[in-house]
C-alpha cells in the first residue's frame, strides 16, 4: 500500500519553527478516516496471499497500517533472533509470529543493561556491558540465565513450534533439549551456545539434525566445556551430520574419531579457537566423507601430531580453509598437509607466520587446483613459485595484499603459469600493475584457448 502526497500549487513558505514538521505539505491530501475499508472484504487467506507477493523491504510497513495487517504480517515472518527473554516468557511471541522455522534466543538469554553504552564485540556476537564487567575474566554468572529458565522457554517453544527448522540458544541443559528432540522433529540445525557435555545427550533423539555449532568458549563472555564426553555423545546421538562447527570447545583424537566413525555423512568440519589436545589431526582419517575443513583463529593447529606414518589421510577432502591461524609450527603444518594430501583448493588468509619454508611444505598436496592467499605478508615470489609450479593441475590462483611478492620479481617461468591459468587474480600489494596490464588481454582468464586461439 503506497500512499502519494502532493504539494500545494502556492508558493508561500511554512512559519512552523525548524523543529517541526512542515504540515503544509499535506493540505492537499484528502484521508476520510470514515469512509469504508474495502480490504475489510477480504478473507484473511486472500489478504495474506497477496501480502506475500509484496517485496519483503515493505512488510514492515505494511503491517503498520492496522492491527489486522499487523497480525497478517505475523504470519509471514519465519525467521527471528530474539532479544528480550520476556517476549518468550510471556507468550507474545508465538501470538505474533505464529509460524516461526527459525529461532535464534542467543542475545536474549544474556541479561545484561540494554540502556548502557558500553558495547563489548567478540567476533559476531556483541552485548551491552555495565561498569562490573572484568575484562580479564567472563560475564558474570548473573549475565546468564540459569538452565532452568531457558529450559522453560525451550518448553513453551516446542509446544508452540512443532515445524522448528533452526534452533539457536544460549545455557540450555539436556531437559529442555530432550523436549525439543520430542516435539520439533523437523529440527535440521542446532547452535548452542555456552553448554556442557551432558546437555549434548539431550539432542540425541533429534533424529533429523543435519548441522550442529557448538560454542564452548567465546573470548571474555563465556567459558564452558565441550570434551571427547561431548563430541562421543554428539556422535552418538546425531549420525546424519552433515556440517558440524566446533568453537572453543576441548577434545582430542578419540572425539574426532568417534565423530568420523558415527557420523558418515559429515561433509564439512570447522574448528575455530580449538583447544584441541595434541594428537586430534590423526582422527581425521575416519572421516570418510568429509569434502571440507576450516580452521579459524587457531592458535596453534596441533601441539604434538605424532609420527607421519600413524596420521592417516583424508582421501575424500576437497578443500582445506586456514584464516587467522597461527602457522609457526613446521610439524604442525606437515602433519596437516599430510592428512590432506588429496585437497584440491587451499585458501589461506591472514595466517600468521607463513614464510617461504612453512609454506613450502604445501607441496605435499600434489593434485591442488585453487590457491587462494591473503594478507600473508610473510610469503616472497621465491617460496609461492617453489609451491605452484609443483602442482601440474593448477588452475586457479588468487594473491591479494601479500606485500612482500612484486610484480617485478616474477619470473619467466611464474609468466608462463600465469599464461595458462584459467583465472588468475594478482594483487599482491596496493603498487601491483600486473593486473591492470592483464586488462583486456584474456590472460588468466580464458587460458590455453586464449592462446589457441592467438596462433591461428
Amino acid at each position: 500500500m503506497q500512499l502519494h502526497f502532493h504539494r500545494p500549487l502556492s508558493s508561500t513558505r511554512s512559519t512552523s519553527p525548524p523543529s517541526e514538521p512542515d504540515l503544509t505539505s499535506f493540505q492537499s491530501f484528502s484521508f476520510n478516516p470514515s469512509a469504508p475499508d474495502y480490504t475489510s472484504l477480504l478473507s484473511d487467506e486472500l489478504l495474506l496471499n497477496m501480502l506475500s507477493k509484496l517485496p519483503i523491504s515493505q512488510h514492515v510497513s505494511n503491517s503498520l497500517v492496522c492491527k489486522r495487517w499487523l497480525h497478517l504480517h505475523g504470519r509471514l515472518v519465519y525467521s527471528l533472533k530474539v532479544a528480550d527473554w520476556s517476549f518468550v516468557t510471556s507468550g507474545r511471541v508465538f501470538t505474533r509470529f505464529p509460524n516461526l522455522t527459525d529461532l535464534d534466543l542467543v542475545r536474549s538469554c544474556i541479561q545484561m543493561p540494554k540502556s548502557s553504552g558500553i558495547i563489548v564485540t567478540h567476533k559476531t556476537m556483541s552485548v551491552h556491558v555495565d561498569t562490573h564487567f572484568i575484562l580479564e575474566g567472563f560475564l558474570e554468572e548473573t549475565a546468564l540465565l540459569p538452565s532452568n529458565a531457558v529450559d522453560q522457554g525451550l518448553r513453551m517453544i516446542a509446544g508452540k513450534y512443532p515445524n522448528l527448522q533452526r534452533l539457536a540458544a544460549t545455557g540450555a541443559s539436556e531437559e529442555g533439549l530432550l523436549r525439543i528432540a520430542e516435539e520439533c522433529p523437523t529440527l535440521q540445525e542446532l547452535e548452542l551456545h555456552c553448554c556442557g557435555d551432558l546437555a549434548l545427550r539431550g539432542i540425541a533423539g533429534i533424529k533429523n539434525l543435519q548441522v550442529v555449532k557448538l560454542m564452548g568458549f567465546i573470548g571474555v563472555f563465556y567459558n564452558s566445556t565441550i570434551s571427547d564426553i561431548g563430541l562421543t555423545l554428539l556422535a552418538q546421538g546425531c549420525r546424519r551430520l552433515v556440517k558440524l562447527e566446533l568453537c572453543g570447545c576441548e577434545g582430542s583424537y578419540d572425539g574426532i574419531k568417534a565423530i568420523g566413525q558415527c557420523c558418515q555423512m559429515l561433509e564439512e568440519l570447522t574448528l575455530s579457537e580449538h583447544r584441541m589436545d595434541g594428537g586430534w589431526l590423526a582422527g581425521l582419517s575416519f572421516c570418510g566423507n568429509l569434502k571440507t575443513l576450516r580452521l579459524r583463529s587457531c592458535k596453534s593447529i596441533d601441539k604434538s601430531p605424532g609420527a607421519d606414518e600413524h596420521l592417516g589421510s583424508c582421501l575424500t577432502l576437497e578443500e582445506l580453509h586456514l584464516q587467522g591461524c597461527q602457522v609457526r609450527d613446521k610439524q604442525s603444518v606437515k602433519a596437516l598437509f599430510l592428512v590432506c594430501e588429496n585437497v584440491r583448493d587451499i585458501v589461506l588468509h591472514d595466517c600468521w607466520g607463513l614464510e617461504d619454508d612453512v609454506f613450502s611444505l604445501a607441496s605435499i598436496c600434489r593434485r591442488v587446483k585453487l590457491l587462494s592467499l591473503e594478507g600473508c605478508s610473510l610469503l616472497t615470489i621465491k617460496g609461492l613459485e617453489l609451491v605452484v609450479l609443483s602442482w601440474k593441475e593448477l588452475k586457479r590462483l588468487r594473491v591479494m595484499s601479500c606485500n612482500n611478492i612484486k610484480d617485478t620479481e616474477v619470473t619467466p617461468e611464474l609468466a608462463t603459469l600465469f599464461s595458462v591459468l584459467k583465472e588468475l587474480i594478482w594483487r599482491p600489494d596496493s603498487r601491483s600493475l600486473l593486473s591492470s596490464n592483464l586488462a583486456g588481454t584474456g590472460m588468466g582468464r580464458k587460458g590455453d584457448k586464449f592462446f589457441k586461439r592467438s596462433k591461428d
